[in-house]
């Protein structure tokens, strides 16, 4: 089951995330992405970002798979939402913004494969703490 196939508002739908009663099998990388542009809607850039990684960090551990939690990851696509926020203006929906972004929806591939070398990805110092991209940007 898809989380696009419930019907969730903005609010439930964020609810239901922070208090990990999303089943994990649920819980897709649209649903990743959708979460973070609600964070970047609703709050200033750093604290959607501490929000998300927290959030993340708990919803991982919630379904028993704290291990998941990747800082690269979660920060860079947080980065690359709020840059393509910014270049579309504000108003959009999320429906808007994914249509208009199906890369940012992708997992494999991943948009992050332009910007970061797959060992630098698969690090644990990269699942730790953010590292810089490693590629040049396209």
């Amino acid at each position: 089951m898809h989380l696009e196939s419930i019907t969730l508002d903005d609010a439930a739908f964020l609810r239901c995330f922070e208090e990990g009663t999303l089943p994990a099998s649920a819980f897709h990388h649209r649903d990743h992405v959708r979460v973070a542009w609600l964070y970047l809607k609703a709050e200033p850039p750093l604290s959607a970002l501490a929000r998300f990684a927290d959030g993340l960090q708990r919803f991982a551990a919630a379904h028993g798979q704290a291990r998941l939690y990747h800082e690269t990851i979660t920060w860079a696509y947080l980065l690359l939402i709020r840059e393509r926020m910014e270049r579309a203006g504000a108003g959009a929906t999320w429906e808007e913004f994914a249509e208009r972004n199906p890369d940012l929806l992708s997992w494999k591939p991943s948009i992050l494969d332009r910007y970061y070398r797959p060992e630098t990805l698969g690090s644990e110092v990269a699942r730790r703490v953010f590292v810089m991209p490693d590629r040049a940007s396209p």
